[in-house]
Formats: structure tokens, C-alpha cells, sequence
């Protein structure tokens, strides 16, 4: 038997590679031969645990629990549409998330019991902080009954003493036998009294609960009771019999009795002093002052303030605002002087006091040019400057006044002001009438006088200041420079050549003819003035335009009337205030200090003032806070009258109420300098009337911000903007919000859009045209439509859908319109007179025999402002 057969019947299987599988293919070769080749099929080996199960010889069982189970995953990640891995990643980010929420929860519950811990350990502080309280309360209470109790003994045992001394002398002058009997049987009955007295007192103060000494205590005496001696003496001062009986004069006074006896003592003293050296005080009463702030003011208490006043029936607090009255009766009745001031006197030394003339120095004349548009006020200083101004302007017309200083050839100086002449800059012109010493009243020689020449000189005439006619482009040939001059005389402008003393003078800015003769002019008139000032004290002046520049900030262009003006002084211009950071000329070069009639931009306040308002120079910054508080306190109080004026009667209510129904445009204006946005809303307020008109939302100088985006989305109103522009980020926010922004650089062009807007804002005009009579000659009753009445037209012509009146006995008795127009049972458009139809007015039937029908018609007329 060969060795495999012995293998076959030892019943051991082959060796062999387990997990094979093998099959026979049959392999085709070159000229038709064949080859049997055996193919075995290597099954894949499953790493892990799996495979060293197999391995190590263990049963299928927990293989075919793990084919199973990835067969259960492999379903169910095909039921979500998900691949294996994917599913696994999934369960393990759902392990791992619940394993952070278990995390979360454990220390969630860690910082509540730490919490709670912090708590209890709160609680128990808090308790015996309570307990240490109320242990120092009992003390303090023993200790002040223990004093009482000495200072009761103290004056019993006095009045014990008085008695024995009293008695012992009486005792002794007895001298008569039969007397000694009943004197010695009473001082036994004394002593006995005496004996049992201390010991009722001591039954009585035991049995109340009090614990006495007795002299000689029994050698056996009660253990049972504690011992007191390392206890606090807590019943030292307490009155007891023995007190009474025993000699006491170790016993000392309470440190809590001395404590207090002390402090009566010293209040006793200063009531005393203050009742004796009271002081009579001059106090300072304003409008409106707190009970706290007045009791100091007197150095009282304000708790006698109070107490005062509730006795006089009014209940107040130490917060609560007092009226000068009230605050003077008290001031009186507590024996101080009252000195009374207004609320407005924080303006008083503001502006100081005139200069004396021997500080005063001859200073260079102010002068503006004023005069009609297009007249050449402008094109007249570029001439007398050397360049050109005007070219700079938006379409030749000045926006807001320029203040140049130009030193002529004999080293004389003259400061310029121009104004605009354009109607809505009226207000400018009246600021710079009055910031000037002289007026140069333009006139163009071609075109003569014009309404805002008329206007250039009411200015000047209610500053008060001389005038210097200067009739421009005479080099025109149409020109005629005596006309103007006539035509000023009606007007009360009289020239010297017509017996006058008013100057005039021939120039032409653009030939730049005539100008040494103006020059000579302007400073003869200066002569005759005599303009003085004194620069050697703090700047006072006007200011004459403002604006907020996007690099510099708030810049307050300022004319030095008297004074210096120096870089760091405290500036103080309306309702705003700051300290000079720079100063620059018309040239944008630094200046370390202004003179009089100097003009110059302010660089450091804190914002844009008012142009026309007056500014100075202050001594400190808590000055100017107060002057700045006050004024828009002020301007807030103002403005808070006109949003809720109006009184309680009957006309006023009716007007608040019809004022309510004027439809109103909001608009917010933005312009380059605060002058120009208030021309712009001078002339905004004249294009309205009493049916529609502009409101104003807000107007400022500067460029269009995102909170004037914001503002102006808020309010449903347009941005004009005056030659200024919006930067990126409200731009953005415009379109994003859409708001319109419109830019101008003409104010002509600005109020032509907003009355072209008022005006489409207006009701349009309905205007009634008769058209015809009719009348009725008999009614029928027709189904489905109702009375229909048959009419002849006796005047004009009757249309369908006009406008009806039924007239009877010449009373109009409906108005409507006509719904149906027959002849012969057809609808016609219109009949004329002396024919016959049937009518039938709209929701009306009222209608009887020889009515006449009055027929009209109804246009609509747009209306203009």
C-alpha cells in the first residue's frame, strides 16, 4: 500500500491551500491543439478578528453572525441610498455626538452642584453675619439697661444718704427716760423693718426671675447651679437691693453711657453755638433750583428744608425743583438775603465792554460788494485780486460769500465780502450788510436796476452804512451809466453828481478800467469813518459762512471785528464751541494769528455754526460748556413750543386741524456750506402755499452720510444734494433702501424740481361748463330699469354721462349723472336742442312731469404754483 493510500484510510484529508476553489479550462493553441489547464480560485482572506478566528481553528458561528450583520448594514445603507462607508461614518458621528452630549450633561450637572454649593456656603455667611448682628444688638441693649439701672441705683443710694444724715441728729437730742423706752422700741421696730424689707425686695426679685447676693453664703450652699464667674457681668448695672444696701463704690460707669452722655453733650454745645453765631448769607437764587442744591447754597440741612415745606402743605423731596418764589420765601424765612438772577445771565460778559480810544488802532475797512445776478460783483474783486474767482463758481453765480483781503500798491489793505445776488440768498446779503463797514452797491450799466439791486439796498440802508456806487461794464456799447444813476434816485440813492453824498464810480471788471478810482474811493470813505480797533485783547467777531469739509472737519470762516484771534484760544460761535487748532487765510495758508478785519477759517470746533452768528474768545472750557448748554437748551425749549404750540380755543383748533391737511413734500437737503442750505430752505418756504408745501426734514452742510441715507429712508423723503456728493458706502445703502439722491450744482435748478413736484401735488382745478336744458314731458316706468323720463331739449345740447341737475321750481332738487340716453330705443351720444329723447339719471327716480334737467360738463385744470 503506498503512502497516499495510507493517508486516504488514516482518515486525515490532503494537504491543501484552504479556502480554494478549482475548476478544469480547456487552452486553445496553434494549429488545433487543445490543452487541459487546471484554474484554482483564491478566496479572499478577511483581515481582523475574523481571520484569526479561522485561523486559530474556531467554529463558523461568529462568522456567519458578522457576515450577517454587515448583510443588515449593507441593507440598510441601500434603503438610505448611502454606500457602506459612508453609513459607518454617519453611526459614528452619531456615537460621537452623544458621547459629547453625555460630556456636556455631566458637566452641566458638575457646575449646578458647584453652584449650589456656592450657595449654601452664601447662606450660611449670610446667617451668621445675622447671628453675629443680632448677638451685638443684645449686647448693646444689656449694656444700655445695665447703665440705666447704675444711674438709677446712683440716685436712690443719694437720697438714701440724705435720709440717714437727716435722722442720726434727731436720734441724739433725745434725752427724757420715759422717751428712751419708746425710741428704743421704735428703732428696733425699725431695724426690723428695715431686716424684713431687703428680704421681701430679694423674694421679689427672685421670683421675677433676678438672682441677688446674699452677705455670708451657707458653707453647703447648692452645687447644682452653674458658676457665672467666667460669664460676662451682664447684670452689673442692674438695680438690686444689695446695690442699695452695700457699699458700692467700686462699681464704675459704662463706657457705652459715657459714649453717649458725650455726644448730647456735644450736640448741646453746637446747637448753642450755631443758635448763637448764626450767619446771615447772601444767597443765589435762579429760575429753577433743587431743595438739595438750595439747602447747601444756605449750609442748612435739607431734612429742614423738607420739614419746612411740609408744614407749608407741600410735600417734596431733596431731588425736587423749587420756582425762584417759592425758593425765595424759604431763603427769607430761614434769615438769609436773596439775590435773584435769570437763567440768561450766563451771557452776561460774553462781549465785553467798548475798547477806550487810546487802546484803539486804525484798522482796514470791511466792504462788501453786493448787487444784482450777473451784474459782475465777482468778476469786479477777480480784478481787483488778480485771479479768477468766478470761473470757479457753478454756472458764474457766487453760492456763498468769499472774504478776501487785498493789499493795493500803496500797502493799504481792504477786506472784500461777496455776496450772491440771486433772490433765495437774501439772508446772506443781510449778514454781510451788517458784518460791513461799507457797501459797494453794483450795477450793471447795460441792464440798470433790478429787484435784487432794490433789495442790495434796503440792506444797507438798515445796517446804517455808506454806500459806493459802481456802475459796471461800461465798455458795453449799449451801455448808459446815467440812466442807472437816475434810476437810482428813486430809490433815495443820491450821487454826488446829482447833489448827493453818495460815491460813484465807472469801472469794467473785464477791461479792469476804473479801479484805482473805486480803490481811492473806498479809502476815502474809510478816512472819514475812522475804523479803529483794538487788537491787543481777546477776538471778537462774526461769523460769516460755515461748512463741514471732509478732511478738516467743521470750518467756521470768521471776520475779527476787535481783538486777536489766536491759535489755542477757547472759541465760543452760537451753539457750538472749541479751541482754534489752525488758522487759514483765503490762500489756505497758516496763519498763527487774525487781527481786525482779517478774515479767516476756523479749524476746531466741535461743529458747524450759524452763519451771521457772533463768536469770542473765552476764558475756559467750563465757560464755553455753560455758554453752549445754555443756548441749546434754548433752541430745544423753542423748538418744542412750535411742535406742541397752539392754545385751547376753539379758532386755534380749527386752524391746527386745517393746517393738518396740507400736504407736505419732505425733503432733506444737503449742501457744501451752512449758507447755502439756508438760502436753499429760505426759498424752499416761499414755493408752497396753503394747499401743499415743502417740509424741510433735515438740512445740514457736508457730504450725504449713510445716517442721512437712513434718515431720509425713515421719512420717505428725496436727498437733494448742493454741490456736494455722497460716498461709497451711502450710495450702496441708497440703492440697497432706494432712496433717490439728486445732485445740484444751481440753486435755480433745485426749486424749479421742487415746485414742479408741488405742483403735481396739487388738487387739479375742476371748472363746471353748462351745456344744455332739458325738460320733462312725461315719465314712464320701465321694467328692469326704473322711471325713465321723456324729455325735449329746449337749449343747448344733452350728452351722455354728463353732469345732471333736476331743477323744480328753479330748487335744485339732485345732482348726479346721466345714465341713459334713448332716441327711438336706441342709446345716442348726445341730442341737441329741440328734439326729443328719454333720460335716466344714476341711482335716482324722483323725477316728475316739467322738471327741467340742467346738463353740464366737468374739466379738469391742472393747477400751478
Amino acid at each position: 500500500m503506498s503512502d497516499a493510500d495510507e493517508r486516504n484510510n488514516s482518515g486525515r484529508k490532503p494537504l491543501s491551500l484552504g479556502g480554494r476553489s478549482s475548476g478544469t479550462v480547456q487552452q486553445s493553441f496553434a494549429r488545433g491543439r487543445q490543452k487541459s489547464v487546471v484554474v484554482e480560485k483564491k478566496r479572499k482572506r478577511s483581515g481582523g478578528p475574523a481571520g484569526k478566528d479561522a485561523a486559530a481553528g474556531k467554529s463558523g458561528a461568529p462568522q456567519s453572525q458578522k457576515d450577517k450583520a454587515r448583510a443588515a448594514l449593507a441593507a440598510k445603507a441601500k434603503q438610505l441610498g448611502l454606500s457602506e462607508e459612508e453609513l459607518i461614518k454617519r453611526q459614528q458621528a452619531i456615537l460621537r455626538a452623544r458621547a459629547e452630549q453625555e460630556e456636556r450633561a455631566a458637566k452641566q450637572k458638575a457646575d449646578e452642584e458647584a453652584r449650589r454649593a456656592r450657595e449654601d456656603e452664601e447662606r450660611r455667611a449670610l446667617e451668621d453675619m445675622r447671628k453675629r448682628e443680632e448677638e451685638e444688638r443684645q449686647r448693646r441693649e444689656e449694656e444700655e439697661r445695665r447703665a440705666a439701672a447704675e444711674a438709677e441705683a446712683a440716685r436712690l443710694a443719694a437720697e438714701q444718704a440724705k435720709k440717714t444724715k437727716k435722722s442720726a441728729p434727731a436720734a441724739d437730742a433725745a434725752e427724757e427716760p420715759s422717751a428712751k423706752t419708746p425710741s428704743r422700741k421704735a428703732d428696733k421696730s425699725k431695724d426690723k423693718t428695715e431686716r424684713s424689707e431687703p428680704e421681701d425686695n430679694r423674694n421679689l426679685l427672685e421670683s421675677m426671675g433676678g438672682r441677688v447676693k446674699s452677705k455670708k453664703a451657707a458653707p453647703g450652699g447648692d452645687k447644682a447651679q452653674p458658676s457665672r464667674t467666667k460669664e460676662p457681668k451682664r447684670r452689673q448695672g442692674k438695680l438690686t437691693i444689695q446695690n442699695l444696701v452695700e457699699d458700692d463704690e467700686g462699681r464704675q460707669r459704662s463706657l457705652a453711657s459715657m459714649r453717649r452722655a458725650r455726644e448730647r453733650e456735644k450736640q448741646r454745645r453746637q446747637q448753642g453755638g450755631q443758635s448763637r453765631d448764626k450767619v446771615s448769607r447772601e444767597v443765589v437764587v435762579p429760575e429753577a433750583i433743587t431743595v438739595q442744591d438750595l439747602a447747601q447754597r444756605m449750609a442748612e440741612r435739607a431734612a429742614d428744608v423738607v420739614k419746612f415745606l411740609m408744614t407749608q402743605g407741600q410735600m417734596v423731596r431733596a431731588n425736587d425743583m423749587l420756582d425762584a418764589d417759592i425758593a425765595e420765601l424759604i431763603v427769607e424765612e430761614f434769615g438769609h438775603t436773596v439775590k435773584r438772577v435769570a437763567e440768561a445771565d450766563v451771557e452776561e460778559g460774553f462781549i465785553s465792554e467798548e475798547d477806550t480810544e487810546e487802546s484803539k488802532q486804525p484798522r482796514p475797512p470791511v466792504v462788501t460788494v453786493m448787487g444784482h445776478v450777473d451784474h459782475g460783483k465777482t468778476s469786479l474783486l477777480d480784478a481787483l485780486r488778480s485771479t479768477d474767482v468766478a470761473a470757479g463758481e457753478a454756472g458764474g453765480i457766487t453760492q456763498h460769500i468769499g472774504a478776501y483781503q487785498v493789499a493795493l500798491k500803496s500797502g493799504e489793505k481792504i477786506t472784500f465780502l461777496d455776496t450772491p445776488g440771486h433772490a433765495a440768498f437774501s439772508s446772506m446779503r443781510s449778514r454781510g450788510a451788517q458784518a460791513t463797514d461799507i457797501v459797494i452797491l453794483v450795477v450793471a450799466a447795460d441792464d440798470g436796476v433790478m429787484p435784487q439791486t432794490i433789495e442790495a439796498i434796503s440792506h444797507a440802508k438798515a445796517a446804517e452804512v455808506p454806500m459806493i456806487v459802481a456802475v459796471n461794464k461800461v465798455d458795453k456799447p449799449d451801455s448808459d451809466p446815467q440812466k442807472v444813476l437816475q434810476e437810482l434816485l428813486q430809490y433815495e440813492v443820491f450821487v454826488e453828481d446829482m447833489g448827493g453824498d453818495v460815491q460813484a464810480v465807472p469801472v469794467s471788471a473785464l477791461k479792469k478800467t476804473g479801479l484805482d478810482e473805486l480803490t481811492d474811493a473806498i479809502n476815502l470813505q474809510a478816512e472819514m469813518l475812522e475804523l479803529k480797533a483794538n487788537p491787543d485783547r481777546s477776538a471778537e467777531g462774526v461769523v460769516i459762512e460755515s461748512q463741514v469739509d471732509k478732511g478738516r472737519g467743521p470750518v467756521a470762516t470768521c471776520l475779527v471785528k476787535r481783538g486777536t484771534l489766536k491759535r489755542g484760544d477757547i472759541v465760543v460761535a452760537g451753539a457750538q464751541w472749541g479751541k482754534v487748532r489752525a488758522l487759514v487765510n483765503e490762500r489756505g495758508q497758516q496763519m498763527k494769528e487774525a487781527g481786525p478785519s482779517l478774515p479767516a477759517e476756523i479749524l476746531g470746533l466741535d461743529g458747524a455754526p450759524e452763519p451771521g452768528e457772533v463768536f469770542a474768545v473765552v476764558e475756559s472750557e467750563a465757560r464755553a460748556r455753560e455758554l453752549v448748554e445754555y443756548r441749546e437748551r434754548v433752541k430745544r425749549d423753542k423748538a418744542a413750543a412750535a411742535r406742541t404750540g397752539g392754545g385751547a380755543s376753539l379758532e386755534q383748533m380749527m386752524a391746527k386741524l386745517k393746517s393738518n391737511e396740507v400736504q407736505e413734500l419732505p425733503l432733506l437737503i444737503k449742501a457744501d456750506v451752512q449758507g447755502s442750505a439756508e438760502a436753499i430752505i429760505g426759498a424752499l418756504e416761499k414755493v408752497g402755499n396753503e394747499e401743499v408745501q415743502a417740509k424741510i426734514v433735515h438740512s445740514a452742510a457736508g457730504g450725504v452720510s449713510e445716517s442721512d441715507v437712513l434718515l431720509a429712508q425713515a421719512s420717505g423723503s428725496p436727498i437733494f444734494a448742493f454741490n456736494v456728493r455722497a460716498n461709497k458706502q451711502a450710495r450702496e445703502l441708497a440703492e440697497r433702501e432706494g432712496v433717490e439722491i439728486r445732485y445740484y450744482s444751481v440753486i435755480y435748478d433745485l426749486i424749479d424740481d421742487v415746485k414742479n413736484t408741488l405742483e403735481g401735488m396739487l388738487a387739479p382745478e375742476k371748472r363746471e361748463t353748462f351745456i344744455g336744458y332739458a325738460q320733462i314731458l312725461e315719465v314712464f316706468n320701465i321694467t328692469k330699469v326704473g322711471r325713465v323720463a321723456g324729455c325735449r331739449v329746449t337749449e343747448g345740447v344733452v350728452k351722455r354721462g354728463c353732469g345732471v341737475r333736476l331743477l323744480r321750481d328753479d330748487t335744485v332738487i339732485h345732482e348726479g349723472n346721466l345714465s341713459t340716453l334713448k332716441r327711438f330705443k336706441d342709446e345716442v351720444p348726445e341730442v341737441r336742442a329741440g328734439t326729443e329723447c328719454g333720460m335716466a339719471f344714476e341711482n335716482y327716480h324722483d323725477i316728475q312731469v316739467n322738471d327741467v334737467i340742467e346738463c353740464f360738463e366737468v374739466q379738469e385744470i391742472q393747477r400751478t404754483l
